[in-house]
């Protein structure tokens, strides 16, 4: 028994960690027009600005065009203001210049000491608006940004709108984050409570790859498997003792007739439009055989706008160079009522081809797709084609989407002879291809070799983390940004890679400015009975059913049965503290887990892929079923920070469903067998 005194320390630091967890939210990369920092090409001329930045050159010139009108070039104040105007080119220009949802003309200005810098490492300058104030108070700056009180006039001279450097900085001074004349400043504290395990509970033995919460916000979540089916389900409240619930003879979805099901082929990705429960638009992501389906028909990725020949390529595992194709499909669903939401089933029959794209190879196909919770945007991960060390350099090719992070606009279709080459959608203003005409117009990222679960921080939608398995001896997490090169085949993680073929050309270390891994594991301390490793990409977790996870990175090895979680430490600074995760199952799982041999740990089976649903539980889905976080108290693991399980919180209300059958038994061997195989050869 502990003590009173000991309960209430324990007490005082979960609320300290808890007040802590609600800021969490600072610090995002974000632009002030809500998109995602870019890749500079070189340095903005005039702001200087190098590796990312929310400005192009065109922005650059625009920002000295309006330094240049204030004639206050060469003076102690200009050096200050030039500075502050080239803040809106920052990573972190979202944040320094929006207060709530009212945009600012210069950036919070840091107003206090003890708060460190993303770029130095030290302490920002001692009351750097107390220093723009004392340089700037008796200078006439026409066109001045300095925003007046409100309710004010404007001024040349801030003496002349301000009473005093309190009224100025009161105004436009910050502390949390802030500029402080070289780069965002933030308040780095962060009390990180110890995670000593991972608790699961069992609530389906059906095995699935993909999960998707229901955008209505209810308690139900759509599960796809690799043969080619969408289920509904609805989700037990956490503690309840009970399984998912759904329906297996009545699936949302069935498109196995059109789905090529072997090995790394299938239905890989599922995505609903943000405003699916009103226009009821939904996407999926498959493999098809062109032998096979008379729709199954698209160019090849390999073509003569990239230098490379098909008929070079050679067969791959008995298959023809671009026999099969990765397909993005647009569905609607059924909705006699007038309401998406309400829909329990979709018309089979594809509303629209969105894009079909043909592959050089039968393995690194990626086919993840997600909308961004930032931009609204649909992503696209793509591999790098397939065979052993991308023998034709696709991912490096910025002509090709082999390799790369795409985006397309699924809202802005195209017609006539803007259509893009690849099907029906638009192309983001900012993709990087306006700022290097080299790039595929739907490129956002590149240099991947089979990108295998991204996902965008629900907290920090510009987090932006996509797992990408290696070739032989590194496993990595990319933290990806616009326009960033992400190494392979020149890199496998952090190391050089030596390429074994030139086919497509090589590319030289000193060529690109590749971004390095923030995560990930070397094959040789993975400990399996395979011999290999495949990363599974996984969440931010941000539900407070196990408060001791909260804001760390969870990611997994297909094979090993092996976790680990991740967090940025100090916050904001790029780098992450990986542990070990250890896993249980719950005394109270619904559905009994399997044991390891020799070992007390459960038995997952492989890895596949996680979930997320609405309450921002986190899922594993396994080959052995789907698995739900659940409060740490049932594995006997210890968190000083009470679960919201013990609270009492209400879990979602349910939206109105078909009745449903509870779903605890397990697939067709035959199509378990092919789930099993989903991977095995993503390293080889």
């Amino acid at each position: 028994m502990r003590s009173s005194s000991m309960a209430t320390a324990i007490l005082s630091i979960a609320t300290v960690v808890l007040l802590l967890a609600a800021q969490d939210s600072h610090g995002a990369k974000l632009c002030m027009d809500s998109t995602f920092p870019r890749a500079v090409n070189g340095s903005l001329s005039f702001c200087g600005y190098n590796g990312t930045a929310c400005c192009n050159t065109t922005d650059d010139a625009a920002v000295r065009r309006q330094f240049a009108a204030m004639n206050i070039s060469g003076t102690p104040c200009g050096d200050l203001v030039k500075s502050i105007l080239c803040a809106r080119c920052n990573p972190y220009a979202g944040e320094l210049f929006t207060v709530g949802t009212s945009p600012r003309t210069v950036p919070l200005l840091c107003n206090s000491t003890g708060v460190s810098s993303r770029v130095s490492g030290v302490a920002a300058a001692t009351g750097y608006c107390a220093k723009v104030w004392d340089t700037c108070k008796d200078v006439s700056i026409p066109a001045s940004p300095f925003q007046p009180p409100k309710g004010g006039a404007s001024a040349p001279k801030l003496a002349e709108v301000w009473e005093s450097e309190g009224d100025f900085c009161g105004a436009l001074g910050g502390e949390s984050i802030c500029f402080d004349g070289e780069a965002a400043a933030f308040n780095a504290t962060r009390v990180v409570p110890p995670v000593n395990g991972m608790c699961l509970e069992r609530v389906s033995n059906g095995s699935y790859l993909n999960m998707a919460a229901h955008p209505d916000g209810s308690n139900r979540v759509f599960l796809s498997n690799q043969a080619g089916k969408v289920f509904l389900a609805t989700v037990p409240p956490q503690g309840s003792g009970k399984p998912l619930e759904l329906d297996l003879a009545n699936p949302f979805l069935d498109i196995t007739d059109e789905v090529h099901f072997d090995n790394e082929f299938g239905l890989l990705g599922m995505a609903f439009h943000p405003d699916f429960d009103k226009n009821g638009r939904f996407f999926v992501s498959y493999s098809c055989d062109k032998t096979q389906s008379a729709s199954c028909s698209g160019r090849c990725a390999c073509n003569s706008d990239i230098g490379c020949d098909p008929s070079k390529l050679g067969a791959d595992n008995g298959a023809q160079p671009c026999q099969y194709q990765n397909v993005i499909a647009e569905y609607t669903a059924n909705s006699s009522s007038g309401s998406p939401s309400k829909a329990t089933s979709a018309n089979p029959t594809e509303a629209r081809r969105i894009m079909t794209l043909g592959l050089p190879f039968t393995t690194h196909h990626g086919g993840q797709i997600l909308f961004s919770p930032g931009d609204g945007y649909m992503y696209f991960m793509m591999g790098d084609g397939g065979s052993v060390g991308d023998p034709w350099n696709f991912a490096q090719n910025k002509g090709t989407l082999l390799g790369k992070i795409i985006r397309i606009d699924v809202n802005d279709m195209p017609t006539g002879n803007s259509t893009p080459s690849w099907g029906n959608y638009g192309i983001p203003k900012d993709n990087p291809f306006s700022v290097d005409p080299k790039f595929a117009p739907e490129v956002f990222a590149m240099g991947f070799k089979n990108p295998w679960r991204c996902s965008f921080d629900s907290a920090k939608p510009s987090y932006f983390f996509c797992a990408d398995v290696g070739q032989s001896l590194y496993e990595e997490v990319d933290l990806v940004v616009n326009g960033g090169n992400y190494g392979w085949r020149v890199f496998e993680g952090p190391q050089p890679y030596p390429a074994l073929s030139t086919l497509g050309g090589n590319t030289s270390v000193d060529s690109i400015n590749a971004i390095m891994p923030v995560m990930g594991y070397a094959h040789n301390t993975v400990n399996n009975n395979v011999g290999s490793a495949s990363i599974i990409g996984g969440y931010v977790y941000r539900s407070m059913t196990n408060p001791c996870l909260n804001g760390r990175y969870i990611y997994a090895d297909l094979y090993a049965q092996s976790m680990w979680s991740g967090i940025e430490t100090p916050e904001n600074s790029g780098v992450y503290n990986v542990t070990p995760l250890t896993f249980g199952c719950s005394k109270t799982s619904p559905i009994p887990c399997d044991v390891a041999a020799k070992s007390p740990l459960p038995s997952l089976g492989y890895i596949f892929s996680f979930g997320e649903d609405n309450a921002k539980d986190l899922y594993l889905l396994t080959s052995k079923g789907v698995y739900r976080v659940v409060d740490p108290s049932s594995c006997n693991y210890a968190c000083p920070i009470k679960s919201s399980t013990q609270e009492g919180v209400p879990p979602p209300t349910s939206s109105p469903s078909s009745a449903f059958i509870a779903q605890a038994f397990t697939l067709p061997t035959t199509m378990l067998a092919g789930v099993l195989l989903v991977l095995l050869s993503f390293g080889f």
